[in-house]
């Protein structure tokens, strides 16, 4: 009789087991976005009639941490003229969303002739985000650009003005 009790004990311990299990698996077969976390340095901006810049035309530096995202890019122009771009901002990334706030945002355009603009702009937007594969797509809230991020290489997208491609470097 303790036998039986003792297999019978067993049996109700490993259905509470594989019981537990499937209940604490059950979340996990959403897809989760993968991580954007490191810094990525542009590479190559491509124009639409295949034009393609380099550093010294063109220099920008992207870091992405848990919670925040640093961007800064600059190029020049045929007559040595410059824009400069800078953004620091606070993101969260989810399977299906990217919400992010501006915080600081500065844009210097000598090319168009305005003056240095500072934003302290401090307004949220969230937009949805597509999940193909290993590839993330986010249409970034504030800017024109659309991006898609693969392991460690990001291309950026601004639709009928030019195309840049990232690489991480760290």
């Amino acid at each position: 009789m303790k036998k039986k009790i003792s297999s019978t004990y067993l049996l109700l311990l490993m259905i509470i087991g594989v019981t537990a299990s499937v209940i604490a698996g059950s979340g996990t077969t959403e897809a989760r976005p993968p991580s954007i976390v490191g810094t990525y340095k542009l590479i190559v901006r491509e124009l639409p009639d295949g034009t393609k810049f380099t550093t010294p035309n063109i220099m920008g530096l992207l870091t992405f941490t848990e919670k925040y995202r640093n961007f800064n890019t600059q190029w020049q122009d045929e007559n040595g003229k410059h824009f400069s771009y800078s953004v620091v901002s606070e993101y969260k990334l989810s399977n299906t969303e990217y919400a992010e706030t501006i915080l600081l945002s500065i844009l210097n355009d000598e090319i168009s002739g305005q003056q240095v603009n500072y934003g302290l702009v401090g307004k949220t937007k969230t937009v949805p985000v597509t999940m193909d594969g290993s590839k993330l797509k986010i249409d970034l809230p504030f800017d024109p650009a659309t991006i898609v991020i693969d392991g460690n290489r990001i291309k950026a997208k601004v639709l009928g003005q030019f195309t840049d491609y990232w690489e991480r470097v760290d």
